[in-house]
């Protein structure tokens, strides 16, 4: 049986990990080296880096933080965040990153997810979507630039085209519920996982050691991201991991 991950994120701004509500009212809460280090002795399978201000001005400091981080983890590292070009692929990758994010860049340029797939392999690349549900309650729509453009696709069909074009795995993040702390938006991600066949990570809203369950049992995702509980010392994903064990969920001790 395939172990389920667990996947602490750490949003950074201006070189610092920051947390917020709903993409707004950010709250500086460490740095970047020193959390992924943490969360690598206690056991997370993976970690997801998304700067998520980035600007082509901050691409050489983007570059010498994930350099940084590399050097204190030996586990799966994916960053995202103004990658726009194969060439910042390449330069991510060669820092020491095993996996990029691309989001905004990817609707704006879909030839980037094609061109990225064949030039580093599928398993490289990551299609992340922020996404919000329409206010017809019938679906839900692609949001761009940290939450702050509804851009009208859907965000199924665009989950479906980007697989197409290569993306290996989603990294999905339900703006809905992101920060609130009331679940996984399971709707949503069951509905990703019936159009596609790779892997999908949970991303907004989890707030307990029943969120990580729930999304589990379900099967409504592959990998659970979380990262206020874990940057806020609420939970630690040994904690986590402990206790998904215990409700016989596959989990790597």
């Amino acid at each position: 049986m395939i172990t389920k991950r667990i996947i602490p994120c750490l949003d950074v701004k201006d070189g610092k990990v920051v947390k917020g509500i709903n993409f707004v009212g950010l709250k500086e809460v460490g740095d970047p080296a020193s959390l992924a280090k943490q969360y690598y002795e206690q056991g997370a399978d993976e970690l997801v880096f998304l700067d998520i201000t980035a600007t082509h001005e901050h691409r050489d400091t983007m570059v010498h933080i994930v350099e940084k981080v590399a050097e204190q983890v030996f586990m799966p590292f994916t960053v995202g965040g103004g990658i726009r070009t194969t060439d910042d692929i390449r330069s991510i990758l060669r820092a020491g990153a095993d996996k990029v994010s691309l989001n905004s860049a990817a609707v704006r340029n879909p030839q980037l997810l094609s061109d990225g797939a064949r030039m580093f392999g599928n398993q490289c690349i990551v299609l992340a979507v922020d996404g919000r549900r329409r206010q017809s309650g019938d679906g839900w729509n692609v949001v761009i630039n940290g939450g702050r453009i509804d851009t009208g696709i859907d965000a199924i069909e665009w989950i479906k085209d980007g697989v197409n074009r290569g993306a290996g795995e989603i990294l999905l993040t339900s703006m809905d519920a992101d920060g609130t702390k009331a679940g996984y938006d399971i709707p949503f991600l069951k509905a990703v996982r019936n159009a596609v066949h790779v892997p999908v990570i949970a991303s907004g809203g989890c707030g307990s050691l029943a969120h990580f369950a729930q999304v589990f049992e379900e099967d409504a995702a592959d990998a659970a991201l979380a990262a206020s509980l874990f940057h806020y010392g609420e939970l630690t994903v040994k904690e986590v991991k402990e206790y998904l064990k215990e409700r016989g969920i596959p989990v790597r001790l």
